[in-house]
């Protein structure tokens, strides 16, 4: 038997931030891991998903050189196994540096083997007994391969094991059009797989603004083989490939043949074989277990969850967030304490790229907020790049003009979702985030002509500002 201060589940980002703040606060964790060490940012997600975009970037700028006057003489050649050399090379440098770290922690603060509630701090290891004053759940997420695909396990990847394909296929089925589904999926066929999307719903990446939703869907509905409403009734092994039998929205019957299928239809937590019957935490219909985001307490008990196992956002600053929290408040229990959350931030990596910052559409109060919307069609630096495609739209609130959130589809919008993230978390209004410089000419004045229509639609009292050029054209 063992006895620590805060056993851990889980060596991930949550779990190695919750150790962290254990440390910090003078306790002793003890971390416990049944998979591979390294983090699932750089395992499987994050860094070689971007690897693969990078590619695709490239290979698409390539592919448009015309419209500059630039000719490509020999034409483009992507080299899919050189594609995918340099994604696991990177993939494994990154996931190697945190293995690393991981492994510098003292061998008798860090567990191998899956871990089991007896009651609510008491846990099972591989048959050694665990006695701890809290317990941070942090086990992380697995891809979901949804039926009829679980029986085709060598033709079929997940967006976890799709970096380790030696070579691109020549066709791919991805099952799903979320972000992680969309991010692949478009990378691989900007890099010249024959890709084809199926979603059973009309779901579609995650914007809840049914504008911006409808605009991100006709652009990238416009490049992409994407099937909405399409019920995939059959998988079955065909030679090296997959047959897959569908039905289309309007009912139509459709069969054809894929050299691999991807599983992209989103992530589970890794819940299985915990026994959270045991710690006193009961399941809810949809699958999740109480948890206040503030605290990351479960329900009243000595338990808390951070990062992916807790079914909210998923990303990786907020598992670190929440990994701190968690690892506070197991220090402090019971006299926990409630933390104020950074804004909310989540960017997809897609052409145009994807935000959504603050509040969402759908949980705005309509009635107190005003819209400020920027096209990107005519908007001067996109249209230089020849990047003009997109729509944005800020939400503010009426009365004292604060920026409460946005939704985002436009080029290169990774870098001015941050300015607009800043700015909510500040609590900055529009006629404030105006008086910040703009420079000319640059992506960044397409949200000054949003926050300037904001500026109009609000009709608040006027501040002394420079704000007042106009530059025709631009």
């Amino acid at each position: 038997m063992q006895q620590v201060d805060v056993a851990i589940i889980g060596a991930g980002t949550a779990g190695l931030n919750a150790r962290s703040e254990v440390e910090k606060r003078g306790g002793r964790a003890l971390l416990i891991e049944s998979g591979p060490y390294g983090t699932t940012c750089a395992r499987v997600g994050c860094m070689p998903s971007k690897l693969l975009v990078a590619a695709a970037e490239r290979a698409e700028q390539i592919r448009r050189a015309d419209i500059f006057g630039v000719k490509v003489a020999q034409g483009l050649e992507v080299d899919g196994t050189a594609v995918m050399a340099r994604v696991r090379r990177e993939r494994d440098r990154f996931a190697g540096g945190m293995v690393a770290a991981t492994e510098e922690i003292p061998a008798d603060q860090r567990r191998r083997g899956r871990a089991r509630f007896l009651d609510p701090t008491t846990l099972d290891v591989e048959g050694e007994r665990i006695e701890a004053r809290a317990v941070v759940i942090a086990a992380g997420s697995s891809p979901w391969v949804p039926p009829p695909f679980d029986d085709l396990a060598q033709r079929v990847v997940t967006s976890d094991s799709v970096f380790d394909l030696e070579d691109l296929p020549e066709s791919l089925a991805v099952v799903g059009t979320g972000i992680i589904a969309l991010e692949l999926g478009q990378s691989l066929s900007r890099l010249g797989v024959e890709v084809s999307f199926f979603n059973p719903s009309d779901d579609f990446a995650s914007f809840s603004d049914p504008q911006v939703d409808r605009a991100a869907r006709d652009a990238l509905c416009r490049e992409l083989d994407i099937h909405l409403r399409a019920e995939v009734q059959e998988a079955a092994a065909d030679g090296a490939g997959v047959q897959l039998t569908w039905y289309a929205a309007e009912g139509h019957r459709h069969a054809r043949r894929f050299a691999m299928v991807l599983a992209a239809a989103g992530r589970r937590p890794n819940l299985d074989g915990l026994d959270l019957a045991a710690a006193g935490l009961a399941l809810d219909e949809q699958g999740g277990f109480p948890f206040d985001p503030a605290t990351t307490q479960c329900g009243d008990l000595p338990i808390f969850a951070a990062g992916d196992v807790t079914g909210q956002s998923g990303l990786l600053h907020q598992a670190a967030d929440e990994g701190r929290i968690a690892g506070a408040n197991a220090m402090l229990y019971p006299n926990i304490e409630r933390h104020r959350r950074r804004t909310d931030l989540a960017i997809a990596f897609t052409d145009p790229q994807m935000a959504v910052v603050g509040t969402r559409f759908a949980d705005l109060d309509r009635q107190s907020i005003t819209i400020g919307a920027i096209d990107y069609a005519n908007q001067g630096r996109a249209v230089v790049m020849a990047e003009n495609e997109g729509l944005v739209h800020l939400y503010a609130e009426r009365g004292s003009g604060r920026l409460v959130g946005a939704e985002m589809f436009g080029p290169r919008v990774e870098h001015m979702a941050h300015l607009l993230a800043w700015s909510c978390q500040q609590g900055l209004s529009v006629p404030a985030v105006l008086e910040m410089p703009f420079y000319h000419p640059v992506l960044e004045e397409g949200l000054r002509s949003a926050l300037r229509e904001l500026a109009r639609k609000l009709d608040l009292p006027p501040r002394q500002c420079e704000d007042e050029s106009y530059n025709p054209g631009c």
